[in-house]
């Protein structure tokens, strides 16, 4: 650890989330008040404050401010440079398992001078946790000393599990770019498919621990991890062990040195590092360990998945998420016709997009090592992107034999072997999901669209001489409270539990209801009916009206609530719609850049308005059922070529 006292900080979010108000109140503190505490740190885009300076200003100006232990334990940390917080935390959670395995030892020890502290604590951790002691390279210093005077301090009073779930929170939402979590309902679907079983798992590529996490509830008793990054492993290895007893992360590269050659396990799972080049190709391109085929170099997966059936007992199974492309690619059709062959790949589920703005959309493998026993004849396919659980419930009727549920398919092996090997589970489930018979029913659906749609639109009618109304503004509107302007936080938590439904962009541009999930985080913003809300994309025409509150907005959004006694949601919505860029409105001021405020609608009486924002509102009804039709068209002209050139369509009457 560093020598060097430093400042225990508070970043906006923090001070925030302890105060109990959001973001922008906390900038707007910073600009009305000469008297806020400058930056001690961070940078201008996220700058850090000192705690006792912020305290003592919330005090003098009568606001709350609730800070526990648990918090003051995590600022302390706050306050290292951001290259040495992980090992902070690292080392934090190893002094809790410590404090957990003898607490007696650590009173004796706490009554110390720091000076006595810091010359025995590692000592002492090493004797106490010789899981840990690989990972302790370096003595702590005295600041490292005083948190964890305070850390034993906040878990005698929540626990030390408690304790270091926070700390660990924390420090995921401010490092989120460094360290990529898996998404809660991933880590639990994976350990569901394999692990449900199994006393013993491992994870080769575990970053921070969060599968192994998600398997401590579950009959394993015996954890072991190996991670590259020495400051995840750290972390790691302290979840595991305030969690489950028996647990080891090894520090190094389990492809290029494996810290269990020769172990076999009951399970494995395993998030390998998405399209990494530098995986150790010209290394190992001679190895003899490639069972089923040497991966090429823009093949890490493949060497992952290898790596994973070298370390499970026969019959034991893998959970291996990797990107979809990998499914498809020619590079890789060799190896993919070898584990089909060998009966070593059992499903294929793809999962929804994951990652920044979704930009990842992956596969789950569920592979089996083989035991000699008869060789499958089919793999499943699942296409689990809208309920990710469901995939639990197809992998038990696929290995019963029973009937499967809807969005998945038993594909015969052989069915696969082509020149391609494409494991894609949209290209096979595509056609059976189209039945003959879902025509007629497909063709009465657009029917029904259609002949709802004329009768959807407003009765409007031309004006030769239209009167020029006064007009306004959004800015002016906000100045007169009539509109409240919000915005969301552009991160949302990613925490284990309690995910809330969140309206994103893409769904007010696809006018459907809101379909993301997220933990809430300080500074979330609830929807209630009558918001308008719009993306902040300026070229996005597209505008929503909250019919039923309760989801979180979304970030990249604009959320824009309206005083009832004022303003009609519909009307407002109505004129931003028409001025959005791409809305062919002639003289509009948003052709440039998207600057909400900029938008005008004219003043008009509250009754002209509701009229108006009524059909605005039908329009918006008719636009929908118009989109609806629209895709119902497609469908059927999809399913009358498929239909016709397979056979199981014909025509009725002959042309």
């Amino acid at each position: 650890m560093s020598e060097g006292a430093t400042v225990a900080t508070v970043a906006t979010g923090d001070i925030a989330r302890l105060a109990g108000v959001g973001r922008a109140a906390v900038s707007n503190w910073r600009r009305r008040f000469p008297d806020f505490p400058a930056p001690v740190g961070g940078s201008s885009a996220s700058p850090l404050f000192d705690l006792a300076e912020v305290e003592d200003w919330l005090s003098r100006h009568d606001k709350p401010f609730h800070l526990t232990l648990v918090d003051r334990v995590w600022q302390s940390l706050r306050g290292a440079a951001d290259l040495q917080l992980g090992d902070r935390v690292g080392y934090l959670g190893g002094f809790l398992v410590l404090l957990e395995r003898d607490p007696a030892g650590w009173k004796s020890l706490a009554d110390q001078p720091d000076a006595i502290v810091v010359q025995r604590l590692a000592e002492t951790a090493r004797k106490v946790v010789p899981e840990f002691a690989h990972l302790i390279t370096d003595p702590p210093d005295h600041d490292a000393v005083t948190i964890v005077r305070l850390a034993a301090e906040a878990a005698a009073q929540e626990g030390a599990v408690a304790v270091f779930d926070v700390v660990c929170q924390r420090y995921l939402e401010v490092n989120s770019r460094r360290h990529t979590v898996m998404p809660a309902a991933f880590a639990s679907l994976m350990v569901a498919l394999v692990a449900s079983e199994a006393e013993t798992i491992l994870d080769p590529a575990c970053g921070i621990g969060t599968l192994l996490l998600a398997a401590t509830g579950s009959p394993a008793r015996r954890f072991r991890g190996q991670e590259a990054n020495r400051t995840a492993a750290r972390i790691a290895a302290a979840r595991l062990l305030l969690h489950a007893g028996d647990a080891r992360v090894a520090v190094s590269d389990a492809l290029r040195s494996d810290a269990y050659a020769g172990e076999l396990f009951d399970a494995v799972v395993c998030v390998p590092p998405f399209a990494d080049r530098s995986w150790g190709y010209d290394e190992m391109a001679g190895d003899a360990c490639w069972e089923y085929g040497v991966p090429p170099r823009g093949e890490p997966e493949l060497a992952w998945a290898q790596h994973c059936l070298r370390h499970v007992r026969p019959g034991g199974r893998i959970a291996l998420l990797v990107p979809g492309a990998v499914a498809s690619r020619r590079s890789g059709r060799r190896i993919r016709s070898n584990l089909l062959r060998a009966g070593a790949l059992r499903a294929v589920i793809c999962l929804p997009a994951t990652g920044p703005a979704g930009a990842v959309a992956p596969d789950l493998w569920l592979m089996q090592r083989p035991d000699g026993a008869r060789r499958p004849d089919a793999v499943l396919m699942v296409d689990a992107c809208a309920e990710p659980a469901g995939a639990v419930q197809a992998w038990a009727a696929f290995r019963a034999g029973s009937e499967l549920p809807a969005g998945s398919r038993a594909v015969p092996i052989i069915d696969l072997l082509d020149d391609d090997v494409d494991l894609s589970p949209a290209r096979h489930l595509a056609a059976a999901d189209t039945p003959p018979s879902a025509f007629p029913p497909v063709l009465t659906a657009l029917s029904n669209a259609v002949d709802a749609l004329v009768p959807t639109l407003p009765e409007l009618t031309g004006v030769p001489s239209p009167d020029v109304p006064v007009m306004t503004t959004v800015g002016e509107l906000v100045r007169t409270g009539a509109v409240t302007i919000r915005q969301a936080p552009m991160k949302m938590g990613t925490a284990e539990d309690g995910p809330a439904s969140v309206l994103t962009a893409r769904d007010v541009r696809l006018g459907r209801p809101a379909s993301g999930t997220a933990v809430p985080l300080p500074g979330a913003v609830t929807l209630r009916a009558g918001d308008v809300v719009t993306p902040l994309a300026p070229q996005a025409n597209a505008v929503h009206v909250v019919t039923e509150g309760g989801p979180l907005l979304g970030p990249r959004l604009y959320l824009l609530r309206v005083d009832p006694e004022q303003l009609d949601p519909y009307f407002l919505a109505g004129f931003l719609r028409a001025t959005r860029p791409g809305s062919g409105a002639r003289g509009s001021s948003l052709a440039g850049r998207l600057d909400i405020r900029r938008a005008r609608l004219p003043r008009l009486p509250l009754s002209e308005q509701r009229r108006i924002g009524a059909a605005f509102r039908r329009l918006m009804a008719f636009e929908t059922r118009l989109r609806e039709a629209t895709a119902l068209g497609e469908e059927l002209v999809e399913r009358g070529f498929v239909g016709l050139s397979d056979g199981t369509l014909r025509p009725t009457v002959a042309d």
